[in-house]
C-alpha cells in the first residue's frame, strides 16, 4: 500500500479534528432489517473475512510524533474479532421501535480510539421472527458507496452462500518513527509535484495560445476555491438552530420505481427527486412553527471514488450551499435543485478538495466547528443493490444509513435495496426536539414528488416508522 494511503487522508484528518467537539462526530449507523436470525458461526466467517478484504477494519489509528504528519492506519496488536461482533436480544416489546432505540445509543457512543472504529450487533428476537444487524463505523473507514462496495464482496446473493477463496493475512504494520514520517512526506511531496506538474503544463500552453481563455479560467478557479471555503456565519433556519450531542432517529419507505418514474417526469435524477421531496418535508415543518422560509443551507457529499479506488477508505468531499425552498410548484422546484447540484458538481475547485482540506487542517479548530453549525442539514443518496442479498442464511429486506449530523441540524440519507428506498433520519434533538412530526412531514414531501406520475394508480403510501416517545 501507497505511504499516502497508510495515513488519514487531509479531509479524513478535517472531519476528525472537529471531532474535539463531540457534537460534530463522524458516526455512520447502519441497520439492516433480516427475515431471520444469520447463522452466528456463518455471520462471524463472513465478517472475518471482510476484515480481510478491508484491513483497514483491523487497524487502529496512532498518531504521528509532533504532528508531523496525519495519524497512521496500524494494525490493531491486540486484535480481537469478537469484541467487535456481538449479539443480544431485544428487550419487549421487541419491534422496531426498539432497533431504533438501540441504533440512536450507538449513534451517541464514541469509538474506544485504541481500537478498530467500528462495531457490529446482532439484534435477535424481532417481533415476527426476524432479526436487526446494527453496524456502527466512522466515517474514515469509508464512505457510503464504498461501504455497499464492501457489502456486496462480503454478502451473499442466495440463502445457501457462496464459496469464496481464502483470504491472506492481513499486512503487518511498519512504524511511526522518523523514517514512515519522511517516506510519507516524500509520497504526497511526489504527488504534488507530478499534479503541479501535470496542470502546469497545459495551463502554461493555454497561456501562450489563448491567454483570455488562461485568465478566465484562472479567475473561475480562485472564485470557486473561495466558494467552497467562504466562513459560513449565520443558520438560515430560524428554527432549527440549536445543536447538542443528543439525537433521535426515524425511518421511512419509498418505492424505488415510483420515485425514479417521478424524477423521469421533469427529466431530473433520482438524487433531485429526493433533496425536494427533502425540501418539501422541511418547508413543510417550518410551516408548522410558524415560519415561512425562502432558502436552506444543505451539505452533500460528492463521491470522488474512482473504480481503482480500494474498497475501504473515503473518497468524497462535502459541498455546503443554499438550496431554493419557496418554489411552490413540485416539478419547477426539482428543475431548480437540479440546476443548483450540476453546478456545483461542475465547480473547479472539487478536484481540489484534499488541498483545500490541508489547508483548513491548519485554522484554529474552533473557528471551523462554529462554521459548520451554521450548516441547516445533511442529504446523502447511497445507490444500493437492485438484487436480494443474503447475510449467513439470512435475507436483508432493508438497509438503513443513519449519517452523521456534522454539526447541522439533521442528516436524511436514502440507500436503494432492492424495490425499496430506505430513508433514514438522525436528528440533532436541540434543533428538532418533535422528530414525529418532521418525519410526518418528510412522508408528505415524498407523497408529493410520488405525485407527479399521473398514471400511479393505485396511490402509493410512504411508510413511516418512528421511535416511542421519550420522557424529556
Amino acid at each position: 500500500m501507497e505511504y499516502r494511503e497508510t495515513h488519514m487522508s487531509q479531509s479524513d484528518l478535517f472531519s476528525w479534528n472537529m471531532e474535539r467537539d463531540p457534537a460534530l462526530r463522524s458516526t455512520i449507523v447502519s441497520v439492516l432489517l433480516l427475515d431471520a436470525e444469520p447463522d452466528w458461526d456463518r455471520l462471524v466467517r463472513t465478517i472475518d473475512r471482510g476484515t480481510r478484504l478491508v484491513p483497514r477494519l483491523r487497524d487502529r489509528l496512532v498518531c504521528v510524533p509532533f504532528g508531523l504528519a496525519p495519524p497512521k492506519w496500524a494494525p490493531d496488536p491486540d486484535f480481537d474479532l469478537l469484541w467487535h461482533v456481538r449479539r443480544a436480544a431485544l428487550p419487549q416489546p421487541a419491534t422496531l421501535s426498539a432497533v431504533v432505540d438501540f441504533a440512536r445509543t450507538e449513534a451517541m457512543t464514541a469509538f474506544d480510539p485504541v481500537r478498530p472504529l467500528w462495531r457490529s450487533t446482532v439484534l435477535t428476537g424481532l417481533d415476527g421472527g426476524g432479526c436487526a444487524v446494527v453496524l456502527t463505523v466512522h466515517h474514515s473507514l469509508t464512505d457510503g458507496i464504498g461501504g455497499i462496495r464492501i457489502a456486496t464482496e462480503m454478502l451473499d446473493v442466495d440463502r445457501a452462500g457462496t464459496d469464496r477463496p481464502d483470504t491472506p493475512e492481513p499486512p503487518s504494520g511498519g512504524s511511526t518513527g522518523l523514517l514512515d514520517i519522511a517516506a510519507w512526506n516524500w509520497a504526497v511531496g511526489t504527488d504534488l509535484l507530478r499534479g503541479g506538474i501535470t496542470a502546469t503544463l497545459p495551463t502554461a500552453w493555454r497561456a501562450v495560445t489563448h491567454p483570455a481563455r488562461a485568465v478566465r479560467d484562472g479567475s473561475r478557479l480562485v472564485t470557486s476555491l473561495a466558494r467552497l471555503v467562504r466562513p459560513i456565519t449565520s443558520t438560515m433556519s430560524p428554527v432549527m438552530t440549536g445543536r447538542s450531542t443528543r439525537r433521535e432517529q426515524a425511518m421511512l419507505e419509498v418505492p424505488v420505481a415510483q420515485l425514479h418514474r417521478a424524477a423521469q417526469t421533469v427529466g431530473a435524477t433520482m438524487n433531485d427527486a429526493f433533496l425536494t421531496a427533502v425540501i418539501i418535508g422541511m418547508r413543510a415543518y417550518h410551516a408548522r412553527h410558524g415560519e415561512q422560509i425562502h432558502q436552506l443551507r444543505l451539505t452533500m457529499p460528492i463521491s470522488l471514488r474512482v473504480p481503482d479506488d480500494p474498497l475501504g477508505g473515503n473518497r468524497i468531499t462535502l459541498a455546503r450551499f443554499a438550496l431554493p425552498v419557496d418554489i411552490a410548484g413540485t416539478a419547477d422546484l426539482m428543475r431548480a435543485v437540479d440546476a443548483t447540484i450540476a453546478g456545483w458538481r461542475r465547480e473547479p475547485a472539487i478536484p481540489f478538495s484534499s488541498a483545500v482540506a490541508a489547508g483548513l487542517n491548519r485554522l484554529p479548530v474552533g473557528l471551523l466547528t462554529e462554521m459548520l453549525k451554521h450548516v441547516d442539514f445533511v442529504a446523502s443518496n447511497v445507490p444500493g443493490s437492485p438484487v436480494p442479498l443474503y447475510l449467513a442464511g439470512a435475507r436483508i429486506d432493508r438497509m438503513y444509513a443513519f449519517g452523521p449530523t456534522i454539526g447541522t441540524a439533521v442528516n436524511v440519507t436514502l440507500t436503494s435495496h432492492v424495490e425499496t428506498c430506505c430513508i433514514a433520519v438522525n436528528a440533532d434533538t436541540a434543533a428538532i426536539p418533535d422528530i414525529v412530526p418532521l418525519t410526518v412531514c418528510l412522508a408528505e414531501g415524498f407523497q408529493c414528488v410520488l405525485d407527479l406520475v399521473d398514471d400511479m394508480d393505485p396511490r402509493v403510501d410512504v411508510n413511516v416508522s418512528h421511535p416511542r416517545s421519550r420522557p424529556e
